[in-house]
């Protein structure tokens, strides 16, 4: 008797079971408006444009690193166009609408589009072959990336209702493309209730609402009000907010001629200073080389080298008294602004009633009639699947479960390999680095300098993230001393330590110099390089 009660309750179990899966399935069916996982070859259900600017071929390919196919873009630098006209158009009012769809960049995307075109009704005219740019859409959604551009494009097309033109909304601050290769999934549910949500693998990026004008740009309301074309601001309008005081005067002792620096009187010229010998003399060692051809290469000059003679002395060449601060410099007068009386604010034209305002509970959605990827790419490999059209959010999840997930983890965790292998090979790169730089830190051209680059290479082996820029450094030290046993290396003017019976005074002023002296010597050091360039040249030293 158990045995049968048993037996009648598993079969009752099982009978419910297939009712619900049965239900289930028929409701899963009615939430699917449209999906198509490319698992078979796109001819026919997919068409090619045959406009003359689209020359970019589409394929039916494997994903890398799996058996699932997609839609494939395997032409750079090309314009891909592909459309899919749908069986009865999609209506979009009154229940929520999910769009969703696969991308993977298999070879990264520097400056192209990955995003779809759910097309509106066309035309009588309209073939899937003459499908284009201008072909009319009632929604973009999608990767777009170029220079500054990096978004998830969501572009409503809506119909004004008072003018009848159709108007692009674009959606304000989107998300931005994930930069890997991965395959990524990308939705936008769209809710009866007027709100948007951009999801990038299940993961919410962005809430808005259609008719929150800080949202999209243009508003799809417009502004009740308008600033009035034919508003001007009065003559006498004043937007001073401070004005100069007109009752201020100049004090009498205040000199604007008066220079900012003056010569310290107080200077002494050093002891020992040679004012006779240059501080650049004819490389006593150096001789004409034998092949140099006069009237070819110009008359030879022995190249510059430091007067050995400065290094002894306190200085060479003429000796100025150093500048400083002059007390009495006090620049332009200038009046105190004070509170402008007159002052009336910004001036802005008034409002008025707004001709093309309209009230809109929800807005205009057009049906989907077709999906396009109309496209300009310098990238190929993008591969396109799993494009869906539901009208449940439910149904897009449990796509993403089943289509992408799988997928998107197998290549995560080979991505993962990948950096693992490359951050050894860079580590082994490293170590051959860095045993060079201790091989160059070791040459004698170094000199003092020896202890100053092993600093820097002991620094970037323990960060890593700054060999780029000890690199650079050690170059950069190499190169300068280089030049300098080349053609050899200009002293400072000696001047500079000034011994006069007011140490400090003298040294501070000296140290500061002057805005005039400063260019008189830069002036002085063009013309010495300019001088010696030609000898130089004409020296052809091998070094």
């Amino acid at each position: 008797m158990e045995d049968s009660k048993r037996k009648i309750w598993t079969m009752q179990c099982v009978l419910l079971l297939l009712i619900g899966f049965c239900i289930s399935q028929l409701y899963a069916s009615d939430d699917v408006k449209f999906y198509d996982s490319f698992d078979d070859a796109f001819d026919g259900r997919w068409i090619v444009s045959k406009k003359e600017d689209y020359t970019g071929v589409w394929k039916h390919s494997k994903s890398e690193g799996h058996d699932d196919y997609g839609l494939l873009v395997s032409e750079k630098a090309r314009k891909h166009a592909i459309v899919k006209k749908l069986d009865e158009p999609i209506d979009l009012k009154d229940e929520t609408v999910v769009l969703q769809y696969e991308v993977r960049l298999q070879n990264g995307l520097e400056c192209g589009g990955a995003y779809l075109k759910y097309l509106r009704p066309q035309d009588a005219s309209w073939t899937p072959e003459g499908f284009d740019n201008e072909s009319p859409y009632s929604i973009m959604f999608g990767p777009d990336k170029c220079g500054a551009t990096n978004k998830v494009h969501f572009i409503l097309k809506h119909k004004n209702p008072k003018s009848g033109e159709f108007v692009e909304h674009h959606l304000k601050y989107p998300p931005s493309v994930p930069s890997d290769k991965l395959t990524h999934v990308y939705t936008a549910i769209l809710k009866p209730d007027n709100e948007l949500k951009i999801l990038i693998d299940g993961e919410e990026k962005k809430k808005a609402n259609f008719l929150s004008a800080e949202d999209f740009e243009p508003p799809l309301i417009p502004a009740k009000t308008i600033p009035d074309p034919d508003d001007k601001k009065p003559e006498d309008w004043d937007e001073r907010a401070k004005i100069p005081d007109p009752e201020a005067k100049k004090p009498d002792d205040w000199d604007e001629d008066a220079p900012m620096e003056i010569e310290d009187e107080d200077a002494v010229k050093p002891e020992g200073w040679l004012d006779d010998e240059p501080e650049d003399i004819d490389d006593p060692e150096a001789t004409k080389p034998e092949d140099w051809d006069d009237e070819e290469d110009g008359e030879w000059e022995a190249p510059k080298v430091d007067n050995p003679k400065c290094a002894e002395a306190p200085g060479c060449g003429e000796w100025k008294k150093p500048m400083k601060r002059n007390p009495a410099y006090k620049g332009k007068w200038h009046a105190p602004l004070i509170d402008n009386p007159n002052y009336k604010g910004i001036w802005k034209p008034q409002e008025i009633p707004n001709p093309d305002y309209f009230e809109l509970e929800k807005p205009n959605f057009e049906p989907i009639a077709a999906i396009g990827i109309e496209i300009w790419t310098m990238q190929d490999g993008i591969l396109f699947d799993s494009v869906l059209i539901a009208s449940n959010e439910k149904v897009a999840e449990t796509y993403r479960a089943s289509s992408w997930k799988p997928k998107f983890e197998v290549e995560k965790e080979k991505q993962k390999e990948e950096e693992s292998t490359d951050s050894e090979g860079l580590k082994g790169f490293q170590k051959v680095v860095f045993d060079y730089l201790y091989k160059i830190a070791d040459l004698p051209v170094l000199g003092d300098h020896k202890v100053k680059v092993l600093e820097l290479i002991e620094k970037a082996e323990k960060q890593p993230n700054v060999t780029i820029g000890v690199l650079v450094s050690i170059i950069i030290v190499i190169l300068t001393l280089l030049l300098k046993i080349i053609f050899g290396g200009k002293k400072q003017p000696a001047q500079t330590v000034v011994e006069t019976k007011k140490p400090d005074v003298a040294e501070t002023s000296n140290n500061q110099g002057s805005t005039e002296e400063k260019e008189e010597q830069n002036e002085d050091d063009a013309t010495a390089a300019a001088a010696a360039a030609p000898r130089r040249r004409n020296t052809r030293l091998d070094t």
